[in-house]
C-alpha cells in the first residue's frame, strides 16, 4: 500500500467539525487550542457552535479547516504509533489545504500556518469588493472545453478556470458579469450543469493579484523547512520539496489554477494506490475516485473514521 495524505479546501467546513475529536482525544484539543492561541481568537468555539455564516467567512474558514486537519493527523499519528513520514509517499492539499499539507509534513509550524491562513483569507476577501467577483462550477466539461467557454464569456473581463477538480468538473472564477455570461453559455457548449458557487470572492484568478502580493510579504517573514515527504503542488501538479520553491508556489497559488485532477493523477502514476483525506468532509475522497477508479480513497475527520482507517492500514 502506497499512501498520499490529502487535505481539504474551503467549502468543506461545517458547524461541529472537530468537536468529537477534541472531546475524545487530548492531543486534538491541544491542537485546536494552539490555533486559538496563535490567532488570539476562540476559533474552536466558532467551529463547534457556529453561527455558520461566521464560520463560512474566508478568514475564519481557512484556519479552521487547517486546524481540524492537523488535529485529525495528530490523533492518527498518536493512535497508530507512526509519524506521517513513515506512512505517506506524498502530501497534497486543495487550495488552503496546501498549507495544511505543509504543516502536516513539518515544513510549516502550526502557529505560523494559522496566522498565514488568517492573513490569506483576509487578503483574498479584500482583493475584490463584494459583488464584483464570482465563481461557478461546470459539470460535464473537461478543462479544454471549460477554458474555451471562459474565453468566450470574458468579453474583456476576467473569466478563467480556477479549479480543475476532476474529469467533467471545472470551476470558473472572475468578474461577476463574465461568470453570469459563462453560466448562460454553458448549456450550448455541452455542459450538463453550471452552478453559481456561494463564495465571497473570485479565488484562483488574476483578480486575486493584490492578495498574492500580501502573501509574498507574509511568507517572506516565515520559516519554511523541507517537508518530511514531498508536496504535490497545486500550480504544478508535481513534487516539491525545496523551501524556496514552496514559498514561490504558495504565492503563485493565490492567482493560479488548482490542478487537482492532474495532482491526483501524478500521485497515482508515482505508485500511490490509496488517498487519505484528513479533516472536515469527504470532498477529496469523492474526487479521487472520479479521477482514478483504481484508487482506494478514505476520509477521516472524526474518532470513528480514524479507528476504521487504522484497521484498514
Amino acid at each position: 500500500m502506497s499512501l498520499a495524505f490529502v487535505f481539504p479546501g474551503q467549502g468543506s467546513q461545517a458547524v461541529g467539525m472537530g468537536q468529537a475529536l477534541a472531546e475524545a482525544f487530548p492531543i486534538a484539543r491541544h491542537t485546536l487550542q494552539e490555533v486559538d492561541d496563535a490567532l488570539d481568537q476562540h476559533l474552536s468555539r466558532l467551529m463547534f457552535e457556529g453561527p455558520d455564516e461566521d464560520l463560512r467567512l474566508t478568514a475564519n474558514a481557512q484556519p479552521a479547516l487547517m486546524a481540524v486537519s492537523l488535529a485529525a493527523l495528530r490523533v492518527l499519528e498518536q493512535e497508530g504509533g507512526k509519524p506521517l513520514a513513515e506512512r505517506a509517499a506524498f502530501v497534497a492539499g486543495h487550495s488552503l489545504g496546501e498549507y495544511s499539507a505543509l504543516a502536516a509534513a513539518g515544513a510549516l509550524e502550526l502557529a505560523d500556518t494559522a496566522v498565514l491562513l488568517r492573513r490569506r483569507g483576509e487578503a483574498m476577501q479584500e482583493a475584490v469588493p463584494v459583488g464584483q467577483g464570482a465563481m461557478a462550477a461546470l459539470l460535464g466539461l473537461d478543462l479544454d472545453a471549460a477554458e474555451e467557454l471562459a474565453a468566450a464569456a470574458a468579453e474583456g473581463q476576467i473569466c478563467a478556470a480556477a479549479n480543475d477538480n476532476a474529469p467533467g468538473q471545472v470551476v470558473l472564477s472572475g468578474h461577476s458579469e463574465a461568470i453570469e455570461r459563462a453560466i448562460a453559455l454553458a448549456p450550448e457548449r455541452g455542459a450538463k450543469r453550471a452552478i453559481p458557487l456561494p463564495v465571497s470572492a473570485p479565488f484562483h484568478c488574476s483578480l486575486m493579484a493584490p492578495a498574492a502580493d500580501v502573501m509574498a510579504d507574509a511568507l517572506a517573514a516565515v520559516t519554511i523547512k523541507m517537508p518530511s515527504v514531498p508536496l504535490v503542488a497545486n500550480v504544478t501538479a508535481g513534487r516539491l520539496s525545496d523551501p524556496d520553491d514552496i514559498r514561490l508556489k504558495l504565492v503563485e497559488q493565490v492567482t493560479g489554477m488548482v490542478r487537482w485532477r492532474e495532482s491526483v493523477a501524478f500521485m497515482a502514476a508515482e505508485g500511490v494506490d490509496t488517498t487519505v483525506e484528513l479533516g472536515a468532509g469527504k470532498v477529496l475522497a469523492g474526487l479521487s475516485k472520479r479521477i482514478d477508479r483504481s484508487l482506494s480513497a478514505h476520509s477521516a475527520g472524526a474518532p470513528e473514521d480514524i479507528e476504521k482507517l487504522l484497521q484498514q492500514l
